[in-house]
């Protein structure tokens, strides 16, 4: 097991004027065995952060430790890493058992000692039973359980994971989200994940990186990203429906904008006024989207309720209250938090 240290790490493309800088001074200091996730939406840097990492991309600038290691120069193999992909990667005309098995034969390490390690895994993951199927006699979730078990095997310091779920679907990711929580337990190796889904990041994370155009906009607990977001891309990235940012609410002073989530307004019989566009019914919720009655209506806001709460006529005026203690302030220039109004 090994932390990981980055410090001001930099990417570009190309060079001179023409030069593409995707990835601008991240740094970070991950803990021996903590499991951190890479978050944020399609190209915002993510993957090529993690190659960077595993060595598979160079860095422009900065410096990457592994352990007491600096590994900017050395190569994927001498980093002692794994890596989990998106996909599988498992050879087909391989068993389960010789596909997890083959990165340790290529390094020479005895056979009973291969037998051993690769029994071990896939007791860890459920996976026993399998081991002398080829990879088309399995199901999706099982795919990528052996290509979780061939990582294992090779008993690195740091896991990679690269959107590993994402080929799954809805129930599956949500199963497999808890074989990972259960294997990082019982293994205690260091591990990236990186994902565009803020339900996996939330759910897995000791703590993550929320990235956004090749910059961390926050490092910190899931709880401390939702409760307290740095700024108002992480308000509206965190958490789905997404927190109302409103400059036009009444609270708000000029060049301030008003954050509060949906779940922290309630009806009540006076407070601010929204025409109701529109209701979406989920079961043990609903979601109602009204505009301001006076003002800009531009503005979006939305409001979650249990089903227990009458629903409200398209085009009818209701009332919402804000939770004042729940309540977030941003500068309404450069998108930080602020404290107060």
């Amino acid at each position: 097991m090994a932390s990981i240290t980055l410090k001001n790490v930099l990417k570009r493309y190309g060079s001179g004027k023409s030069a593409n800088q995707v990835i601008h001074g991240v740094n970070a200091d991950i803990l021996d065995g903590e499991f951190i996730v890479i978050v944020g939406p399609s190209g915002c840097g993510k993957s090529t952060l993690l190659r960077m990492v595993a060595g598979l991309e160079e860095i422009s600038g900065g410096e990457i430790s592994i352990g007491n290691r600096v590994v900017n120069d050395l190569e994927p193999s001498e980093r002692d890493i794994a890596m989990v992909f998106q996909n599988y990667a498992l050879y087909p005309h391989m068993s389960v058992f010789e596909n997890m098995a083959y990165g340790l034969k290529i390094a020479k390490v005895p056979l009973e000692e291969i037998k051993a390690r690769v029994n071990k895994a896939a007791r860890i993951l459920e996976i026993g039973p399998f081991l002398q199927r080829k990879p088309r006699e399995l199901s999706g979730g099982q795919r990528q359980r052996v290509a979780m078990g061939r990582a294992i095997v090779r008993q690195p310091q740091v896991f990679l994971f690269d959107e590993p779920l994402s080929n799954l679907d809805a129930k599956l990711r949500a199963q497999t989200r808890l074989e990972i929580q259960k294997l990082h337990r019982e293994l205690g190796i260091t591990a990236l994940f990186v994902t565009h889904d803020q339900v996996e990041a939330m759910t897995l994370a000791q703590r993550m990186l929320v990235m956004n155009a090749g910059v961390v906009e926050q490092f910190g607990t899931p709880e401390e990203v939702y409760t307290q977001p740095a700024t108002t891309f992480v308000a509206s990235f965190m958490g789905s429906p997404p927190m109302n940012l409103l400059k036009n609410a009444p609270d708000a002073k000029a060049g301030t904008i008003a954050g509060v989530r949906p779940e922290h307004l309630d009806i009540t019989a006076a407070g601010w006024a929204l025409r109701v566009e529109a209701v979406e019914m989920l079961g043990a919720e609903r979601l109602i989207y009204g505009r301001w009655v006076h003002g800009s209506g531009d503005e979006m806001v939305i409001i979650r309720t249990e089903e227990s709460h009458a629903v409200p006529a398209l085009g009818s005026t209701i009332h919402v209250t804000p939770r004042r203690d729940k309540m977030h302030w941003f500068d309404a220039g450069t998108g930080k938090r602020r404290e107060a109004p």
